[in-house]
């Protein structure tokens, strides 16, 4: 059965107690570094579960507790003898700490020990040296009989098993290493090769060789390029070792690593983690007053401009919503105010109600008293609409959906801020600095070129400019679908779908807009017809006509994780029934758990031949046919499993109907009972998603 590198780093993270950094790459050793906390693990693919996660103990036992010193400045120990008796330690500790972990430890080293991982079939144990015995013993000494000098030798092995601190460790190790070397036999007198300088050839290089190889101990950073300039002290300080042909060597620790490589795949797929970029949203923001005076200027004093028939049309949809946009409110301050009274209290006030004195006789309760009624939430709404040339047909729908909740925001005076997002507006300061809109790094993702968020409405204008930018917003869209003798300003025809791009935005406009509005509780509303495209990401690249690598934008590879190191969550991406949907429910998860205030819903207006797509975002099965019945019936479904705290599915032929009861004055009964019939039904289902998102805001 493949290894689950999810719920192996869910367990290091379970263990460590804090949300550590774990990774798992092509590298032959674990290492922790102490600075940055992130675990890198080896894909240890063909491992037992019993040994992945005793290997997954031990290296969670170095974060925990080997200490990042520069120990080699006062002793001159070699590393593998101190890995040898910090391994002790932080094992003890680990099983003092996690009673169930004692288990682990011992099926994974009996595996190792039946599968001859130290290489000591066809060894006489009992003439290894001490460090190659400890090392064995602490390990595997339940599985094979090893023995030692009472007078000189257990001295040592007591003074390793009663290690508590890193100090201990090092007086342990130096122990050892000084009976090692006390009792390795005289090696015959060799020429040395020697350097210009006169220092032995190869005892830095084999040192640091050496210290590469020690799990605990090496820092990840050595192994990647992008780490290199950061390398931490204590993988300096094993690296400055230096050592002497003839030192006592501790082979089983060497046989080990060389056998624990074997468990490595070589042929799978490394796993390349990924993070959100930090945006600049002031360059990436078209301003609401830059968007309107370009409308301005497209538009007025073109004598072929001529927006009297699209204006009479928007007054007439203004007209007809009202009652719906009041429905909303009420059914708002409604919930609001049933809040607040459930959270009131009532006390007595220990002054006598007059009222009550009459009742001296039979009633205790002769005080007044006061009911503190709390105040509800600040709200706030952002809304994100989907500008994309896929929307044409459902646009102008689905900006009156908009416009119904615009209005109602204003009526309750929540502030509100309406962005549309595109890649067609010319955006001067990406054209100047491609770099300024976004970070530009290895590992993150990049925000797609032209990108732009159009801040097309705001609660900051007054209610006369604000009815001025909504018609300006209603022509434009209106032009989407039907022929008119205006053009669209510059920039602003529909364009490709960086809905992706826009959530990442996010991480950075809702702290921000709830910071400004003093607000306690923010919605986010996107409103879209589908899903964005996968985002590409920064990637090193070495072209082999090139001298140095160069850092390139590529598509993520197929074995890829979404990380957030603030929140320490991992998210998969790929490996889904729909790559595209994956990769925003991914963003919208990773909000949610960043943005615990703030709720997110969807809105998408769906056609008839789309339907089908929507309900299988529903992962169960079984209720998939249930939602095609209530969509059959209500032309309206709600989905809670695909990002969004509810993300709501409604019908854009029942939407586009009107819902006023109107008929000619030649109208048939047949004809005036079908078009009260069809307003009924248009105004139960709106009251129905209305009265949804009411409750989810409230």
């Amino acid at each position: 059965m493949a290894v689950s590198h999810e719920i192996k780093s869910q367990l290091a993270k379970l263990l460590a107690t804090e949300d550590l950094m774990v990774e798992h790459k092509k590298v032959e050793t674990a290492c922790f570094n102490v600075h940055t906390r992130v675990l890198t693990l080896p894909m240890w693919e063909k491992a037992s579960n019993e040994v992945y996660d005793m290997l997954v103990g031990h290296e969670v036992g170095h974060a925990l507790y080997t200490p990042d010193e520069n120990w080699i400045k006062d002793r001159k120990i070699p590393p593998q003898f101190v890995n040898i008796v910090e391994d002790v330690r932080i094992e003890k500790l680990m099983k003092r700490r996690y009673a169930g972990i004692s288990k682990t430890f011992y099926r994974g080293y009996k595996e190792l020990s039946d599968e001859d991982f130290f290489c000591i079939e066809s060894e006489d144990v009992s003439k290894m040296n001490l460090a190659d015995r400890v090392n064995l013993y602490f390990k595997i000494g339940s599985f094979c009989d090893i023995s030692f000098r009472e007078y000189d030798e257990m001295p040592i092995v007591r003074m390793i098993d009663g290690c508590e601190d890193f100090e201990d460790v090092l007086l342990a190790a130096e122990a050892l290493y000084k009976f090692c070397k006390k009792e390795q036999p005289e090696q015959p007198e060799t020429n040395t090769p020697q350097n210009q300088n006169g220092e032995e050839g190869e005892s830095e290089n084999t040192s640091s060789e050496q210290s590469e190889q020690q799990p605990g101990y090496s820092d990840p950073e050595n192994q990647t390029k992008e780490g290199s300039s950061e390398e931490s002290e204590v993988s300096n300080s094993i690296d400055n070792t230096g050592g002497d042909e003839g030192e006592p060597e501790v082979k089983t620790m060497d046989n080990l690593e060389e056998s624990l490589k074997d468990l490595i795949d070589e042929m799978g797929t490394e796993t390349a983690y990924y993070e959100i970029p930090k945006v600049n949203t002031e360059n990436i923001i078209i301003s609401n007053k830059e968007i309107h005076d370009k409308c301005h200027e497209s538009w007025v004093g073109n004598p072929y401009e001529d927006f009297e028939w699209v204006d009479a049309k928007y007054n007439e949809f203004k007209r007809s919503t009202q009652k719906e946009v009041n429905y909303l409110v009420k059914e708002f301050e409604c919930r609001k105010s049933a809040d607040s009274y459930a959270r009131a209290t009532t006390s007595r006030t220990g002054i006598l109600d007059t009222g009550k004195l009459h009742t001296y006789r039979y009633n205790e309760d002769l005080f007044k008293k006061v009911s503190i009624i709390p105040d509800g939430k600040n709200h706030g709404l952002i809304f994100v609409l989907d500008w994309s040339g896929s929307m044409a047909d459902v646009m102008l729908d689905t900006v009156k959906q908009l416009f119904n909740l615009v209005w109602f925001c204003k009526k309750t005076n929540i502030p509100f801020d309406v962005y549309a997002f595109t890649n067609d507006y010319p955006n001067q300061k990406y054209i100047d600095d491609p770099k300024s809109c976004s970070e530009y790094r290895l590992g993150v993702f990049s925000i797609g070129r032209m990108f732009s968020l159009m801040n097309i409405l705001t609660s900051k204008t007054n209610s006369r400019e604000l009815e001025k930018q909504m018609k300006n917003i209603f022509r434009i869209v209106h032009s989407f679908r039907v022929y008119n003798n205006y053009h669209i300003p510059i920039g602003m025809g529909l364009s490709g779908t960086p809905l992706n791009e826009s959530l990442m935005c996010l991480h950075e406009i809702l702290p921000k807009f709830k910071k400004e509005n003093k607000l306690q509780k923010v919605q986010c509303v996107i409103l879209t017809d589908g899903e964005g495209a996968p985002l590409k990401c920064y990637k090193e690249v070495q072209r082999p006509w090139e001298e140095e690598p160069r850092i390139c934008e590529m598509w993520p590879s197929q074995n890829s994780f979404l990380r957030d190191r603030k929140t320490g969550n991992t998210y998969k991406l790929s490996d889904t029934y729909n790559h595209y949907a994956n990769f925003t429910t991914v963003l919208l998860n990773n909000l949610r758990h960043r943005l615990t205030d703030v709720n997110f819903i969807g809105i998408r207006i769906l056609p008839p031949r789309e339907i089908s797509s929507f309900i299988a975002y529903c992962k169960n099965y079984s209720e998939r046919d249930e939602l095609a019945k209530i969509w059959k019936k209500e032309k309206s479904i709600s989905l809670t499993n695909a990002g969004y705290h509810k993300y709501f599915g409604i019908s854009s032929t029942a939407i586009s109907n009107n819902s006023e009861f109107s008929v000619n004055d030649s109208a048939t009964k047949s004809q005036i009972k079908n078009a009260f019939a069809k307003s009924l039904k248009s105004k139960k289902m709106n009251k129905k998603i209305l009265g949804e998102f009411v409750e989810l805001i409230a």
